[in-house]
């Protein structure tokens, strides 16, 4: 038999634990692993995103993080532990206190001081390695925690997918070559593959955006769920990334000379794409002979920027008109600033900004407007654009960019569809929907440099440490697996994580009944197995079988009007298969390889 990581062997009293069952649905529930996981007791809501954990939902917990424990040992890692509650000042040494925005919740003592609930340590563990180590001998040294975290997450969501605590491991390398963070990296990034295989977690390795942490190489174990927030595309070749890290290919520039010049449209009411081509076609046909599309406009969104002093900047994006923007990506592009759509106040305050109409004519940092003007990588120097005049119901086509526009900046921002060719050339991309259960960063020297991480080389120079992040979000884990392995009934958790490998269910007034699984416990139990006893006497058969379908341990033994006659019924969680078995031989029927 398969089972996880061992809690102590003892055995657990139904009638004892901790634990209510719930018939209903919890109102705020959105998605299966947050209903179940309330309903049968391993969760309890405390405020949005905030979670109680109870006796069965710390044992699953526990299980994960041993076999997180394991594969980190087993990668050169040592385990520490700080604490969730850290002073300002390392956060503002790194910046990070102000550029994590709302999202880190702060705090204040009784002497006016400044701390933070933290949503990373890398400046705690970066200070640590700094007071302890001096010398390039030291290293290479991963350390790892598994510790709480806090976010202030604006929309909490999904009970433990989206939180505002939750518990994380992270682990953090020092090295002081750059060949030498390659390794850890592939070391650490090895050990996450093997931690998601034992936990039975399908998972696609994605390029990704570092964001706020930072630093160059950056990847995310993404588990494909239907549930999940993250968009990332993939190739049969090969190719994966998320939205954010997904490069455009670029098109090749086209010659501006010979290029005849721009024409104003007549005026039409054509403040849509769709209207824009519909007229064009009817009363533009071009010189090619096929129709006007879409893609032949070039598209001008304004959106507001509030940068990390408060200030508000409004900033323009072209592309073309059959693409619209992806503001996951547009944050990306403009971080650590806040994007939102432009509003009526900023359009306001910029009356060449002409709605529906708005052409790039006018815009630049160098131009009238002084607004800067960035366009997607497809708006290359000689192409040529039907877009806006800046003036109501007016047009203008041919308009060249490089000649009649110049951006201020390129920048990836329009959404990403299926087909779009994947820039290494392994072939046209597909999208799908996934969940983040891991990221692993090569963060270089942005925090060694910023709290000074400095050892003595081999020539005695001091040089600055570069340091490797990996992140595996434990309690989003749990959530994940529960999301993947249940049926209308309830949990079937795996027997790698169960809460108890076997779940021994006496039904009926009998006493010979609870004579025959009190001992049938003992035997399991000096076979080192967990093992979760319904003992209640006073429960109807049809209640104690409701609750271990909805509790979910993947092997139950049911013990029932037959075990006079010394059989005992076998009943996998997983498939549904109901065995009778003589009494003496259950136990290495669940201990067998017929159980595993």
């Amino acid at each position: 038999m398969t089972v996880g990581p061992k809690l102590g062997i003892v055995s657990t009293r139904l009638s004892q634990l901790f634990v209510r069952t719930l018939r209903e649905d919890p109102s705020d529930a959105e998605v299966t692993s947050h209903r179940l996981l309330v309903r049968a007791g391993y969760i309890r809501r405390q405020a949005p995103g905030v979670f109680a954990w109870l006796p069965l939902g710390l044992r699953v917990k526990a299980r994960i993080e041993a076999i997180v424990r394991d594969e980190m040992t087993a990668a050169g890692a040592q385990e520490v532990h700080f604490p969730a509650l850290l002073p300002r000042e390392p956060y503002e040494a790194t910046g990070r206190w102000t550029e994590y925005g709302d999202g880190m919740f702060r705090l204040k003592d009784r002497k006016d001081g400044d701390y933070l609930l933290a949503p990373t340590h890398e400046e705690a563990f970066t200070l640590l390695v700094k007071d302890l180590y001096s010398s390039y001998k030291d290293l290479p040294l991963t350390l790892f925690q598994i510790q709480d975290k806090y976010r202030d997450e604006a929309r909490p969501r999904a009970g433990l997918l989206r939180g505002r605590e939750f518990t994380m491991k992270d682990a953090y390398s020092f090295d002081h070559t750059d060949a030498g963070l390659d390794a850890s990296y592939q070391r650490q990034r090895d050990a996450y593959e093997r931690i998601f295989t034992r936990l039975g977690l399908e998972y696609v390795i994605v390029k990704a955006d570092a964001g706020a942490m930072g630093g160059s190489r950056s990847e995310e174990f993404l588990h494909p769920t239907e549930v999940g927030e993250d968009t990332f595309v993939r190739t049969a070749g090969g190719y994966a990334a998320n939205v954010e890290a997904f490069t455009t290919i670029v098109p090749e520039t086209r010659p501006i000379e010979g290029q005849p010049d721009a024409v104003a449209l007549e005026p039409a009411d054509t403040p849509t794409i769709a209207t824009l081509v519909d007229q064009l076609n009817a009363s533009h046909p071009r010189d090619d002979g096929r129709a006007w599309t879409a893609g032949d406009t070039l598209k001008n969104v304004v959106v507001a920027l509030t940068h990390l002093d408060g200030t508000r900047e409004v900033v323009v994006v072209g592309l073309p008109g059959d693409r619209d923007v992806d503001m996951k990506r547009l944050e990306v592009a403009f971080a650590p600033a806040e994007v939102e759509a432009a509003g009526d106040a900023d359009f306001a305050r910029h009356p060449l900004l002409v709605k529906g109409y708005l052409g790039p004519q006018v815009l630049g940092s160098e131009s009238e407007s002084g607004l800067r003007y960035v366009v997607d990588p497809r708006v290359v120097d000689g192409s040529a654009w039907v877009t806006g005049a800046n003036a109501a119901r007016q047009h203008v086509s041919g308009l060249v960019a490089g000649r009649d526009f110049v951006p201020d900046a390129v920048i990836e921002a329009a959404q990403v569809r299926e087909g779009d060719p994947a820039p290494d050339g392994s072939g046209p991309i597909e999208t799908a929907r996934g969940m983040e259960i891991g990221h692993v960063f090569q963060l270089g020297r942005k925090y060694a440099e910023a709290l000074g991480l400095k050892v003595l080389d081999e020539n005695g120079k001091q040089v600055t440490v570069t340091m490797g992040s990996y992140g595996i979000g434990v309690t989003r884990i749990l959530a994940v697996i529960a999301e993947a392995n249940n049926d209308e009934k309830g949990l079937v958790w795996p027997a790698i994580v169960a809460p108890f490998d076997v779940h021994v269910v006496a039904t009926g007034k009998d006493p010979v009944v609870f004579e025959v699984a009190e001992a049938l416990t003992a035997e399991l139990e000096a076979h080192r197995l967990d093992v979760l006893y319904d003992d209640r006497p006073k429960v109807s058969p049809g209640v104690k079988f409701g609750d271990a379908e909805l509790l979910g341990v993947p092997q139950i033994v049911v013990v029932g009007r037959s075990a006079g006659e010394g059989v005992v019924e076998l009943w996998d969680r997983r498939t549904g298969e109901r065995t009778p078995v003589p009494v003496a031989d259950a136990v290495a029927a669940l201990t067998g390889p017929r159980a595993s």
